[in-house]
């Protein structure tokens, strides 16, 4: 007994869990894995640009793939069922291609047009993602072991993928899922061709006015009504409640009571989204500065963990030939080799295509891994990854080093939340992989398959669909992230005291709210959280439509409904379903605005 106690964490998990030497990032996985991947990073640009999220994919790729496999088996096309662990394999490729559009990506090249007009090359831009992306990798390496084998973080996100692959392949009846997610992509791109082709005689409306009116103006013109978009409905299913009934807030306040108000003062001049958003942005990103600054310094036990852990392992002698899981684990020499190449091409690029002197460069290498390393056990820890705060953090950061320069303030954070993200989203699937007896070494070398396709998918297509500045904040387009770090980095680079008094006292009540809301967020017991407004929420409503924060709780409420009176039903359709609805539209709206980029007229 007393020997089961004090027996090594890894040495038991390769007895009991390791599944052994099976294939599982095998060719046909990655190919797959590229290619599910590849088109959930346009679904992804597409919300992203829609709502400012970027949704998690991995369960959603491994139902695709599951569902794709069995399908392609019954026709003959493939002989071989697809294993537990190539699934899990496919899942990690496929995710870390999805995410391309995270980590502030596409916050930060949609703000540095936005702010200069200007946008590099399509091949330095592949290089400057997939880079960043690839950092991320390797700078989870060196803390697996001690997060995810020692201590065992609960990433539950990860648990319930795990728990999902795995009941999948059990099932000799499963495949479920995956038809109600073709079922529901099908619905919203029928819904989608019939709302914005224009070739076709009739149309389904986009939004559905409200009626009242406010100041004298029909409530659509404040953007309150009811959008028929079902990537906002799916969205919001897949959303907390609690972050949903805050947008819906936020949205009410913001068109309902903020909005009328400026406009009669005559501080907004004109009552369409457009020229709300313009002042209704600055409160909004200082709630969402302040609240996550504020919760990354509430979070300072983690990032202590975190830091103290990475010295250990840098000081640690290299692994003996008595270590359990040397020839499966990623080799501790990856981390320092992969620095070692990516970070002076990240400096450079800095400096060739964003002005950023070489200093500032180097700065942002540590701070990069020390924020990967944070929003790594972050992740862990709470399952949430708070890129929202890495961003606002290191704009702070190169606000104070280099006052007057936007594009450094903005390029430098997509640096460090690029980092954090791709390091989290890693650990988050060697999490799966590890209750499933996966390979890690394999799955890292999954995830840097997905960065290189999800940098050559991302980069073309924002291209095409934001062909210039114009496109941004507009209803189709709100792009919301993409307003809040342009606002940030503008207020830094020209200081708070040249902005108009309307814009200053806004920012004040902004930032009041944001560190009051997250203060709430620590000191409230969890059993009275939901009755705090998310500042997520709250400050994202304040600067996208209201018709689209009411389409997202409606999504929520729906969900929130069916789990109560139908929970059956909920556990086993309300992910795919919803996945389905987002990739469904978001894919063939990508389609049809490619198809007019071309020149097309559809």
């Amino acid at each position: 007994m007393k020997a089961s106690v004090t027996e090594d964490p890894e040495v038991r998990w390769r007895r009991e869990v390791w599944a052994g030497d099976v294939p599982q990032l095998t060719p046909r996985a990655v190919l797959a894995g590229m290619a599910i991947g590849g088109v959930l990073c346009l679904s992804n640009l597409y919300v992203t640009l829609k709502t400012g999220w970027s949704l998690g994919v991995t369960l959603t790729s491994c139902i695709i793939a599951f569902g794709l496999f069995r399908a392609l088996g019954a026709i003959g096309l493939v002989r071989k069922d697809l294993s537990v662990l190539e699934n899990n394999a496919i899942g990690s490729v496929a995710s870390a291609a999805a995410f391309m559009t995270g980590g502030g990506n596409m916050a930060a090249l949609p703000a540095l047009l936005l702010l200069t007009g200007a946008r590099p090359a399509g091949v330095a831009m592949f290089l400057w993602f997939a880079t960043i992306a690839a950092l991320g990798v390797f700078a989870a390496i060196p803390i697996k072991r001690q997060i995810i084998n020692i201590e065992q973080l609960p990433f539950p996100s990860a648990v319930a993928t795990a728990e999902t692959i795995r009941a999948m392949h059990g099932d000799a009846k499963a495949g479920g899922a995956a038809r109600k997610l073709f079922v529901a992509a099908l619905v919203a791109g029928l819904v989608t061709v019939l709302r914005d082709l224009r070739a076709l005689p009739f149309h389904l409306p986009g939004r559905f006015g409200l009626p009242f009116r406010l100041g004298g103006h029909a409530a659509a013109d404040w953007s309150l009504a009811l959008d028929g978009s079902l990537v906002l409905l799916g969205g919001g299913a897949l959303m907390s409640m609690r972050t949903a009934w805050s947008l819906l807030l936020g949205a009410l306040v913001t068109y309902g009571l903020v909005a009328p108000a400026m406009v009669a003062r005559g501080v907004i001049a004109t009552v369409d989204y457009k020229t709300i958003v313009t002042f209704t942005l600055w409160p909004g990103a200082a709630l969402l500065v302040a609240s996550g600054v504020l919760s990354f310094a509430f979070q300072w036990r983690s990032a202590s963990r975190s830091l103290a852990g990475l010295l250990d392992v840098l000081r640690r002698r290299p692994a003996t030939h008595d270590d359990p899981l040397a020839d499966i684990e990623a080799p501790r020499w990856w981390f320092p080799a992969g620095f070692a190449v990516l970070s002076p091409i990240i400096i450079f690029l800095m400096a060739r295509l964003f002005g950023v002197p070489w200093w500032a460069g180097v700065m942002a290498i540590p701070l990069a891994l020390a924020m990967g390393v944070i929003a790594a056990r972050v992740t862990g820890e709470t399952d949430v990854t708070p890129t929202k705060a890495l961003g606002p953090v290191t704009q702070l950061i190169y606000g104070l080093a280099l006052p007057a320069n936007v594009t450094a303030n903005v390029m430098s954070a997509n640096v460090t939340g690029g980092v954090g993200l791709h390091a989290a989203d890693l650990l988050t699937d060697l999490k799966s992989g590890y209750l499933l007896g996966a390979n890690p070494r394999q799955q890292v070398r999954a995830q840097l398959f997905g960065v290189a396709i999800g940098a050559a998918v991302v980069v073309p297509a924002f291209a095409l669909l934001v062909p210039s500045a114009a496109a941004l904040g507009t209803p189709e387009f709100p792009a919301p992230a993409v307003l809040v770090w342009a606002s940030v980095s503008k207020a830094l680079a020209g200081g708070i005291a040249g902005l108009p008094h309307a814009a200053r006292v806004g920012i004040a009540v902004g930032a009041v709210v944001g560190a009051m809301l997250a203060t709430l967020e620590k000191v409230v017991p969890e059993r009275a959280l939901r009755f705090v407004p998310s500042p997520a929420g709250l400050g994202i409503a304040m600067v996208m439509p209201g018709s689209n924060a009411i389409a997202m709780f409606s999504g929520a409420a729906i969900a929130a409904l069916l789990r109560r009176h139908r929970p059956g039903f909920a556990t086993a359709s309300l992910t795919p379903i919803a996945s389905g609805l987002i990739a469904g539209e978001s894919l063939t709206g990508i389609t049809i605005a490619l198809l007019r980029a071309a020149g097309l007229g559809v």
